[in-house]
């Protein structure tokens, strides 16, 4: 198996929401870490005084075929389509330790969506 991240950020009150889709959509689960950050859109204030509007970032380590659904679903749900909702990106993960107690969920959504056959790859670090 082959594994990536899928890094979501977005506004901490749609938090819950993604993880829910995300969850449905396959992903295991995920690691949530409040973040801070900026854009090129202009922060809101009241009066002069800017708004500290929170922002999490969702981590996703996903199995390659499992990717695509959850970023699809984690897309619609966050409405990353209209400015300044969030953002997801993926990067490729090149070894992994500590996931044998999720393979056999993995297999169960491969299988689920009719993609378990052909898969063959097994970069899993596992301890002697």
């Amino acid at each position: 198996m082959e594994f990536q991240l899928l890094i979501v950020t977005v506004k901490s009150d749609l938090t819950d929401k993604i993880v829910k889709v995300a969850k449905k959509s396959g992903a295991p689960g995920s690691t949530i870490l409040p973040a801070h950050g900026t854009g090129i859109h202009e922060a809101k204030s009241f009066f002069g005084l800017e708004l500290d509007i929170t922002t999490d970032m969702i981590i996703f380590l996903l199995e390659e075929h499992l990717v695509d659904p959850v970023l699809e679903a984690v897309g619609k749900a966050g409405e990353f389509n209209k400015p300044g909702t969030g953002i997801a990106f993926v990067l490729p993960v090149m070894k992994v330790v500590g996931l044998q107690a999720q393979i056999p969920h993995f297999q169960r959504m491969l299988k689920r969506h009719d993609i378990s056959s052909g898969i063959s790859k097994h970069h899993m670090i596992q301890k002697p």
